[in-house]
């Protein structure tokens, strides 16, 4: 991904917008964090009170290599992360040599536009996108894991989401403060999966995120949150720097 820009003033634009986007409960539409929810995840509203609160820390040391292999088969299926979640998130999947390598299939609809969206293997309409970034990630509390943590929150099919690519280069590194989707129906959803990964993770927000993830929130108090996923460690044959 490609940084944000824009610093402070792109995230007061977005925090005009968000609440708008929010309009009643979103627990329906694209799969992601949608998909592995457990049931019973408590509301999203009320999670947010539980991040803990601290100031951004420096990307000093941050790369894509100290969270692993990207797609690292870390749940043993024999089939890679990218492949499993066009699987979980595509419709009419169809493939090739088996049933792991997705070479077509449809994104109806896309979570961050609302547009449809065809998947073909080799062509750039579809990314997988790290609900929370990862270098958002490391610039709070990531920086200070096991790399056996760090992979697994890589590789977490809880913080992933298949979505149209063009909206997803706008995203960049951004939190809940400086981004959000610009399809308004889908906001209450993916910040209650932005909320459930850090919470999972114990990863911390800063005080602008938590104050825009209570604001979109409270449009759609009963948001209920997401859970599932992997666990928080990565099988031991797994290595990153």
């Amino acid at each position: 991904m490609t940084r944000l820009r824009g610093g402070a003033v792109t995230a007061v634009v977005v925090m005009t917008v968000a609440v708008a986007g929010c309009t009643g409960e979103q627990t329906k539409g694209s799969s992601g964090p949608e998909g592995t929810r457990g049931g019973g995840g408590g509301g999203a509203l009320t999670a947010v009170d539980s991040l803990t609160v601290k100031g951004r820390a420096p990307k000093t040391g941050y790369s894509r290599a100290r969270f692993g292999t990207a797609w690292a088969d870390t749940d043993s299926n024999s089939c890679d992360t990218r492949d499993d979640i066009l699987k979980r998130d595509l419709k009419e999947v169809k493939f090739t040599g088996g049933t792991c390598k997705v070479t077509y299939g449809l994104l109806e609809p896309d979570p961050y536009s609302g547009k449809d969206i065809t998947y073909r293997r080799g062509r750039s309409q579809v990314d997988i996108d790290h609900v929370v970034a990862l270098s958002d990630a490391w610039q709070k509390g990531a920086k200070y894991w096991d790399p056996s943590k760090r992979i697994a929150l890589a590789n977490d099919p809880l913080n992933f989401l298949a979505v149209d690519a063009s909206t997803n280069r706008g995203k960049g590194d951004g939190d809940t403060a400086t981004w959000v989707p610009p399809h308004k129906a889908y906001r209450c959803t993916y910040v209650a999966a932005q909320v459930a990964v850090k919470k999972k993770y114990g990863l911390w927000v800063t005080a602008a995120e938590k104050a825009a993830m209570k604001e979109v929130l409270a449009a759609c108090p009963s948001q209920k949150l997401p859970t599932g996923g992997n666990p928080t460690k990565a099988p031991e044959r797994f290595r990153a720097r």
